[in-house]
């Protein structure tokens, strides 16, 4: 079977690796262009290029897909299915078409729940106790193709996304190899989605990483628990941001949202709507992450200040 890979992120690697290392001729690995990153903005790979580069597979870089360049060099190609796992860009029908056996695809829920861009944040941020993988036949909108194979993945009380995105990531690429063998076999089961049953997962903005001290303690350590790797959750420390990296609900006080209540070895508490968060972990603008507590003492932070706006 030849294939042409699509994915772009370190959620996409294991697919990679699991799809060279079973045998298939990847005929080519298409991802975004390098992106200029860091204070220096150097251009940078994405981390399937640097896979695909170390694997001596070829790698092709279109701005866009719809390209007519790109699409010809697809056509002569002639894959037998395209895989796409987080590849950041909207097929079109000309691509979609293309392969015989099809664009299949590899998303981080339970279609058709969490249909969308951030669905391993949103699961988190949601408060879900389960979440999965799932492979699909790709459809122009939006994951709504039809289904081929699931799988649970639970959500832990101290996952974020980036220890759930990992799991996810090796539950994918087991799925994705176990896809491909049975679309080869002509065995692939085929179910279409429940439009009635359909939740979405829009992209994280900058409104989502804010927390607002009026929420309860437990739905703001999900939002510090599922903006964990990136880009982090932020409150104001007068008028500086600070990242929010660690932190835990505390049942015991109550009232007095943004308020700093102690300062001690092990956090900061701050008062919430219900509840405070024990901040345990933090990062100022400009400066590496650090614990709460040695924050507190180089930072002066004191009981009765006010963070938040």
């Amino acid at each position: 079977m030849k294939v042409v890979f699509m994915g772009t992120p370190a959620f996409a690697v294991p697919s990679l690796e699991k799809l060279a290392g079973a045998g298939f001729t990847i005929e080519a690995v298409v991802t975004r262009p390098d992106r200029p990153r860091g204070r220096g903005q150097k251009l940078s790979s994405s981390p399937i290029k640097e896979k695909a580069l170390a694997l001596g597979l070829p790698v092709l870089q279109p701005e866009k897909v719809r390209e007519s360049a790109f699409q010809d060099r697809l056509k002569e190609l002639a894959p037998d299915v395209i895989a796409v796992v987080a590849f950041g860009q909207i097929l079109p029908p000309e691509v979609l078409s293309l392969p015989p056996l099809g664009c299949i695809n590899v998303h981080a829920s339970l279609l058709p729940r969490l249909r969308g861009a951030a669905p391993i944040q949103r699961a988190i941020l949601n408060g879900d106790k389960v979440t999965g993988v799932t492979t699909m036949y790709m459809a122009p909108e939006l994951d709504s193709g039809d289904i081929i194979l699931q799988e649970e993945e639970p959500i832990g009380e101290e996952d974020t996304a980036g220890t759930l995105g990992e799991r996810l990531a090796r539950r994918g690429a087991e799925l994705l190899l176990a896809t491909l063998k049975a679309v080869a076999a002509g065995r692939a089961p085929r179910r279409q989605q429940e439009e009635a049953e359909a939740t979405y997962a829009p992209p994280i903005t900058r409104a989502d990483e804010v927390l607002n001290w009026e929420e309860p303690a437990p739905a703001l350590v999900r939002r510090v628990r599922a903006l964990n790797p990136e880009p982090g959750a932020v409150t104001w420390v007068g008028d500086k941001p600070v990242k929010v990296w660690r932190a835990h609900a505390l049942a015991e006080y109550a009232g007095h949202p943004g308020r700093v209540l102690k300062v001690g070895t092990g956090g900061i508490v701050v008062g919430c709507g219900e509840g405070a968060l024990l901040v345990e972990e933090v990062q100022p603008a400009g400066k590496r992450a650090m614990p709460a507590a040695a924050f507190a003492n180089g930072y002066r932070v004191k009981e009765g200040d006010q963070w938040g706006r």
